[in-house]
C-alpha cells in the first residue's frame, strides 16, 4: 500500500452573504480539462447550464456550490440559485449574458 498527495486548487470564499438557495444537479465532465494529475475538477464558483455543462452565456443556471470531481464521469453537485456573490472572486468573470439569466443571484 502506498499514499498519493493530490494538490486540490482551494479557492477563496465567492459567497457575499450567509443567504442562499442551492439544489442537487448533476455536472457533466463534458470538456472539462485534466489537470497534471489526471483529475477532471469543476470548480467551485463554475456557472452551469441546466445539464450540468460550465458555460458563462445565457443559458446560465446557477453557480455551483462546491469543487466536483467529474474524473469517472457525471457526478452529483450543489447548484446555487439564489443568493449573493461577489464576482471578482469567481474563478471565470461571468458574461452579462450570464448575469441576466442568474435573476435571482446578485452580484457584488
Amino acid at each position: 500500500m502506498y499514499v498519493k498527495t493530490i494538490n486540490i486548487n482551494n479557492q477563496i470564499e465567492f459567497l457575499a452573504s450567509e443567504k442562499y438557495v442551492n439544489f442537487t444537479t448533476t455536472v457533466s465532465d463534458e470538456g472539462i480539462v485534466p489537470d497534471e494529475f489526471g483529475r477532471k475538477i469543476v470548480f467551485a464558483g463554475s456557472i452551469l447550464d441546466g445539464n450540468g455543462k460550465v458555460v458563462n452565456d445565457s443559458t446560465a443556471a446557477g453557480i455551483l456550490f462546491s469543487s466536483v470531481d467529474v474524473t469517472q464521469g457525471a457526478q452529483p453537485g450543489s447548484l446555487m440559485v439564489e443568493g449573493y456573490v461577489l464576482e471578482d472572486r469567481l474563478p471565470v468573470k461571468p458574461a452579462d449574458t450570464a448575469k441576466t439569466a442568474l435573476k435571482e443571484i446578485k452580484f457584488r
